[in-house]
């Protein structure tokens, strides 16, 4: 009897302490509750506040364009001056704007709906990216090994490779979605991924579920064995590229060169001139097997017994990445090119 009468004083003990506890926690969640709805106050006021400012520099800037048509060599200088203060006042705005809720874009509002997608500390959006581009890498191997079962080991059994092609078409499918997906949650965190390295992943979401759904068939096994090698291949140099471009990004973060936010892309970008100009050999190559891709399709599409739509539709798209991926490389290398003559004539 007296163990049980010590045993019922300890769990009365216990319940006090907890009961202690209990009406801290509820004081420490009102205090919470009462901070965040300051913080969305906070936050409303910062939007309204860029907005506000961005119309007032948006009109600035047209009036300053007007004056640009009547004024002298000094005033000249004076509105270039102020204009590139706009710019650089509306770089701010983009760095304050990932700190903010904000309307998605249209491709997030059709996939996730009306979510705030906004992450409020910087641990959070390191972490998020962070954890992108391992996604990036694991993929990468996970479907460079899948192209290589493809190719080599159920090159001669039809329906087995059928099965196979399948999972690696529906996977490339797949990874391509979701990178989209996480590509404009980091964009609306603050990352700067710009132009066609965005849109390129669209594009071969498109390719990759036109290849899911080709058919068996003549034209499917003529084009198979070289999609598989150009799949190898390409992962291969998207390995390469993490590998470099991590090292590379981690360097120019230390320096205060690049964005924390920065990520690693499938292309060649600017800032990978110092460093990294051997991989550009084997992106040139990449792009011209898109290339040659394109004009084996286009061939197999004139063929009589050629019935399937898939061919053509490939064809184009394998030719809009290749023009994307090339003239986009081209255009940094030749920026950059006269970027270091000038330099060279300056000095």
């Amino acid at each position: 009897a007296q163990t049980g009468t010590m045993s019922l004083e300890r769990c009365q003990s216990e319940w006090t302490e907890i009961e202690e506890e209990y009406q801290q926690l509820q004081e420490t969640h009102k205090v919470y509750r009462q901070k965040l709805e300051e913080l969305t106050n906070l936050q409303a006021i910062c939007s309204s506040a860029i907005s506000k400012q961005r119309k007032g520099l948006k009109d600035l800037k047209n009036s300053l364009q007007k004056c640009t048509k009547t004024c002298n060599e000094k005033e000249t200088e004076v509105i270039n001056d102020l204009k590139v203060q706009i710019k650089e006042k509306q770089n701010v705005f983009f760095d304050m704007e990932s700190y903010l809720p904000k309307k998605n874009g249209l491709y997030l509002n059709l996939v996730l709906g009306n979510v705030n997608v906004t992450l409020l500390s910087n641990q959070a959006k390191f972490a998020y990216k962070d954890e992108y581009e391992k996604f990036k890498l694991y993929m990468t191997i996970i479907l460079m090994f899948g192209a290589v079962t493809c190719l080599f080991l159920f090159n001669y059994r039809c329906h087995v490779h059928r099965v196979t092609d399948e999972i690696f078409n529906f996977l490339l499918v797949w990874y391509y979605c979701t990178l989209t997906i996480r590509e404009s949650i980091l964009m609306s965190n603050g990352s700067r991924i710009k132009g066609w390295w965005v849109s390129h992943h669209y594009v071969s979401t498109f390719l990759s579920g036109v290849m899911l759904t080709w058919p068996e068939g003549p034209m499917y096994q003529m084009f198979r064995s070289q999609f598989l090698a150009f799949s190898i291949y390409q992962s291969c140099v998207q390995f390469l590229q993490y590998y470099y471009q991590s090292g590379c990004l981690y360097r120019l973060r230390a320096l205060g060169e690049r964005n924390q936010l920065d990520l690693t892309v499938e292309g060649f970008q600017s800032w990978m001139w110092r460093g990294l100009t051997f991989l550009l050999p084997f992106l040139f190559f990449g792009h011209f097997w898109q290339l040659y891709n394109a004009v084996t399709l286009f061939k197999l599409s004139s063929r009589d017994d050629c019935k399937e739509w898939q061919v053509f539709m490939l064809a184009l798209t394998f030719l809009v990445l290749f023009l994307g991926n090339f003239l986009t490389t081209l255009k940094v290398v030749h920026q950059k090119l006269q970027k270091n003559k000038k330099k060279v004539k300056n000095n």
